[in-house]
């Protein structure tokens, strides 16, 4: 192997490893456990899967705000409540919830599995 193979592998590797890593100071939780905190005024529940997707099925008491139009939205979110969020199966929510930590979000929730867990 050459060195530029090499290098082009830990690149590779480096991208996967942030993409699938826990976000430091994200919080996961099961959808069981979801259903136990359901219904909470301290609590802003975040789904943010596209519109049809949301229309298609989603979980009362979360607002939609797809992970595209988050950074623009941001405004819509409190940051003085535990934010969960919500997806299809995770890798949305992995991301919005790096965005949230990022913005200065203090307490962000993720759900694992996402929807696709949801029962």
């Amino acid at each position: 192997m050459d060195i530029l193979t090499v290098v082009f592998l830990l690149i590779v590797a480096f991208l996967a490893y942030r993409m699938f890593a826990p976000t430091k100071g994200v919080a996961k939780i099961s959808t069981t456990e979801l259903k136990s905190k359901l219904n909470d005024r301290n609590r802003f529940y975040l789904d943010v899967r596209t519109p049809g997707e949301f229309k298609g099925n989603h979980i009362k008491g979360f607002k939609n705000i797809p992970l595209q139009t988050l950074p623009a939205q941001l405004d819509k979110i409190p940051k003085d409540k535990e934010v969960i969020v919500i997806c299809q199966s995770g890798m949305r929510s992995k991301q919005a919830v790096k965005q949230l930590k990022k913005a200065g979000y203090p307490n962000v929730t993720e759900v694992s599995g996402g929807m696709n867990a949801w029962r």
